[in-house]
């Protein structure tokens, strides 16, 4: 798949990275998220839904207090408990920035912002728009939506494929994530004007 420039967005999290110790950048899963963040060149990454950065983070202080340079985590709403560590670690001194990943439930932004009060920013990342993708994309950014796999996809089927599948672990996975009650989803397709497709434009 195409990777697609997003220097709005960089410029915008590298503003936040610039007066924050701890950025966040939530978004709907698929959004690009961790493409982003490696636009910054991380020194070190960890991705809470790999078992082995999972069990490595077990013992989080351990593991990052001698790290140095940026830092980051994927998929931050796994272990909503390492903020309070994250305080301890970015107030002790200026040698670590984290650039942490996830989705924008209200337990997620409650507990990090009670935490890291004023140690913490916020970006929110949406789909591609026209300015990321250009005029002759207009087309794919209108039916398909602006998440980059159903946006990029190399066809129309693959595209419709693709959202009937993200839309299925939305409700049954994503939502209950969220603290909302899974819904299954509807059997059969899901037409390129489904509700995926308006909302990530």
């Amino acid at each position: 798949m195409t990777l697609i420039d997003r220097p709005q967005d960089v410029q915008a999290v590298a503003r936040l990275m610039g007066s924050f110790p701890v950025t966040a950048i939530l978004g709907p899963r698929q959004c690009g998220k961790t493409t982003l963040a490696r636009c910054f060149g991380p020194d070190h990454s960890f991705d809470l839904e790999n078992p082995r950065d999972l069990a490595r983070l077990e013992q989080s202080q351990l593991a990052l207090e001698d790290l140095r340079g940026l830092i980051v985590i994927d998929e931050i709403q796994r272990m909503p408990d390492i903020f309070p560590l994250l305080r301890y670690l970015v107030d002790r001194g200026p040698e670590q920035k984290y650039l942490i990943l996830g989705s924008a439930s209200r337990d997620l932004l409650r507990q990090s912002s009670e935490t890291l009060a004023g140690r913490i920013a916020y970006f929110q990342l949406g789909g591609f728009r026209l300015g990321d993708v250009g005029p002759d994309r207009l087309r794919d950014l209108w039916l398909r939506g602006g998440l980059p796999p159903s946006c990029l996809a190399e066809t129309d089927e693959g595209s419709l494929l693709w959202r009937g599948q993200y839309i299925s672990t939305f409700l049954e996975r994503d939502l209950p994530q969220l603290g909302s009650p899974s819904r299954r989803a509807p059997s059969g397709g899901f037409g390129p004007c489904s509700a995926i497709t308006t909302a990530s434009c």
